[in-house]
């Protein structure tokens, strides 16, 4: 588990340094123009948005190879966790030959109901509501419709645990 939270931290830090250069021009620009705008007594909103835009541009190109590279690294360092890491792990993943040596459900297979009609059975009495027992249809009872319904008989004991 400290694998994947090492390599979510990694991310983290990747995001981080590739948008602090871009976030951090455009504070210094807004604060160039801010101060000269508070001189020259001039306070038009959009004046700092071309110098921030074009100074965030300059430094995505000027940084945009490097900012690829971390990315790749990590694209890369996830891949090979994914592929090498985590899959060699007993813990998280089953060997390739489970299944040769096990059979899925086996012994929920052989755990037949007593009565249960066959599939085919089904079929043939289509509208019919297959039970276990006589107990069991004799219990069955539909819950009222109403806006509020209350539970009946046996989904109140159900619900109380009786």
């Amino acid at each position: 588990m400290e694998l994947l939270t090492e390599y979510l931290a990694k991310g983290f830090m990747t995001m981080l340094s590739i948008s602090m250069p871009c976030v951090l021009t455009a504070a210094a620009i807004g604060l160039v123009v801010g101060i000269i705008q508070a001189v020259t007594q001039v306070q038009e909103q959009t004046i700092a948005a071309a110098p921030k835009i074009f100074a965030v541009f300059l430094v995505i190109i000027i940084g945009g190879m490097g900012f690829i590279k971390l990315l790749t690294n990590l694209f890369l360092e996830g891949t090979n966790l994914a592929f090498n890491g985590i899959s060699k792990n007993d813990a998280f993943v089953l060997p390739a030959d489970y299944y040769r040596y096990t059979t899925p459900f086996e012994a929920e297979m052989q755990d037949r109901f007593k009565n249960v009609p066959t599939a085919s059975e089904t079929m043939k009495n289509a509208g019919k509501v297959p039970y276990i027992d006589k107990q069991q249809k004799i219990k069955y009872t539909p819950a009222p419709k109403a806006p509020m319904p209350k539970g009946n008989f046996v989904e109140i004991n159900k619900m109380l645990g009786r």
